[in-house]
């Protein structure tokens, strides 16, 4: 398995959290053009898995779509985020263009929200595929209690309030009591009572054993993934697998993981958060890391990707069978018109669809792209460069092409007429 990662200052060198996984090859690309190196291995890959807030991955979508000739699938880690982001028009990863061109849309919140991207846009296919964990590396640890509540996480104004609630207000009200809240961006200005440890930074090998010195710990969701339900954090299995109480907001969906009041405690008020603080949990741990290991954990997960995969294949071989079909006796040739085609992404669609066989025009109006993509190209059969803007209609030299015929040229647009050939779009 291949690994292509973003160089990026915020991950790089010391912050890698994992700078040699011995599961697969790593490697790190530092910009779109020098993905292309890895053109081959993309293109005979059998699954490409684009994942999201990955640097250009509006970009990258359609360099993968157009290269590989396997299965295409969006890892969503933040569906919510997503889809609000798409909706605002902002979403610098993915495009609503990009989601019919993806077989498979694996997410991390399941529910209601998959009928949504299949229905309104446009996915073959949207799977929930919730995080999980390495229970090798998250497992109970033998170390003194140090705290009766705790929780793990990067600072967020909408998780805020629940944290207060659940965590601070209890603190103040149990001065017997030992908290601690670890992870970074809380501001200055938050009033931490005294028996309230604060961590700053805990690496992820830190985490089993926080976990284990906790007798319970609290999970909270953020306030766009309470409105979609069905978003468990990574944290509910990490804390699961260590055997650690979990204490958690209230959350469709959560049930479908653990049974409140046997392998999780549920409150939504400061008196709730205080009753489950008095009483003895331990049981509750356990109970969770029982669910984990029949059906949660990172082998579960696993077959659950693989079925996804297989179907995906299945589907992925049909759509392509339907679409390269040979063209009935009675119909001319189609035509595929490679809009924006000088440009990085474009001259390399270009490139795969005449390995392919196909006839193609490349419609390019060269103000933000570079001829010299396309130098390559020039000469070979079914190729034809046309430098138009894809709002006027199509040159006649074009219409009236013999099919096969090759012929490179910069042509200007003539006065509109009326496009007698069809135009057809493809990927597989």
């Amino acid at each position: 398995m291949l690994l292509l990662e973003r160089e990026v200052p915020w991950s790089s060198g010391a912050h890698r959290d994992l700078a040699d996984p011995d599961f697969c090859r790593l490697e790190y690309y530092r910009s779109l053009a020098d993905l292309d190196r890895w053109r081959e291995t993309i293109a005979e890959a059998d699954t490409v898995i684009v994942g999201s807030f990955v640097p250009d991955g509006i970009e990258v979508g359609p360099f993968v779509q157009g290269t590989t000739r396997g299965v295409t699938a969006f890892y969503d880690i933040d569906t919510p985020v997503t889809l609000a982001a798409l909706a605002r028009g902002d979403c610098a990863y993915l495009s609503t263009a990009l989601i019919p061109g993806y077989d498979l849309y694996l997410s991390f919140t399941g529910g209601p929200t998959l009928g949504r991207i299949e229905r309104d846009l446009g996915s073959p296919a949207a799977r929930a595929l919730y995080c999980s964990v390495a229970t090798d590396a998250y497992r109970p640890i033998d170390v003194p209690k140090r705290w009766d509540l705790s929780y793990l996480g990067t600072y967020s104004p909408d998780r805020q309030p629940t944290l207060e609630a659940l965590l601070l207000e209890p603190a103040r009200r149990c001065p017997d009591k030992r908290f601690a809240v670890a992870g970074p961006q809380y501001p200055g200005s938050i009033d931490w009572p005294a028996n309230v440890e604060r961590i700053e930074h805990l690496p992820p090998a830190e985490h089993p054993g926080f976990y284990s010195a906790s007798r319970m710990t609290l999970n909270v969701t953020r306030a766009d993934m309470i409105a979609a339900g069905w978003s468990p954090s990574v944290r509910l299995f990490e804390a699961a697998a260590c055997g650690t109480p979990i204490l958690s907001d209230r959350c469709a969906g959560i049930e479908s993981l653990f049974v409140p009041d046997e392998e999780i405690l549920l409150a939504g008020a400061t008196e709730e958060a205080i009753a489950a603080l008095n009483r003895d949990a331990v049981a509750i741990g356990t109970g969770a890391r029982r669910r984990l290991f029949e059906g949660q954990d990172a082998r579960h997960r696993a077959a659950e990707l693989e079925t996804h995969l297989n179907e995906a294949r299945a589907r992925h071989r049909t759509g392509c069978q339907e679409r390269n079909a040979a063209m009935p006796r009675n119909q001319d040739p189609s035509l595929i018109l490679i809009a924006g085609g000088a440009d990085f992404i474009g001259s390399h669609l270009c490139a795969e669809l005449l390995d392919r066989g196909e006839q193609m025009v490349c419609l390019d109006n060269l103000q933000t792209s570079n001829r010299s993509n396309l130098d390559e190209l020039e000469g070979r059969p079914g190729f034809e460069f046309v430098r138009g803007d894809i709002v006027d209609e199509l040159p006649a030299t074009i219409r009236e092409r013999p099919p096969g015929s090759s012929r490179s040229t910069i042509s200007p647009l003539p006065p509109p007429r009326r496009n007698t050939r069809s135009i057809r779009s493809t990927r597989c």
